[in-house]
C-alpha cells in the first residue's frame, strides 16, 4: 500500500518532473536557461501538454498591482 498522500495535480506534477528529468538527463548543465526552457516546452508538449512561454501575470502586493 502507498502511503504517499494523495494531491490535485499528482499527476500533472510527475509528468511536468519526468520531463524536465529527460530534458536534464539529455542535455546536461551548462547552457543558458534559455535552451533548457525551450527543451522543456518540447518534452512537455511531446506528453500532449498544452503549454505556454512567458505568460504575464498580475503580482499584487499590499493589494496593489505592482507587477
Amino acid at each position: 500500500m502507498d502511503s504517499r498522500p494523495e494531491y490535485k495535480h499528482a499527476e500533472l506534477t510527475e509528468q511536468i518532473i519526468r520531463a524536465f528529468y529527460t530534458v536534464y538527463n539529455t542535455l546536461g548543465y551548462g547552457f543558458l536557461e534559455k535552451v533548457y526552457v525551450n527543451a522543456l516546452l518540447l518534452e512537455l508538449k511531446k506528453l500532449g501538454l498544452t503549454v505556454a512561454n512567458e505568460v504575464a501575470i498580475d503580482v499584487l502586493y499590499s493589494g496593489e498591482v505592482i507587477g
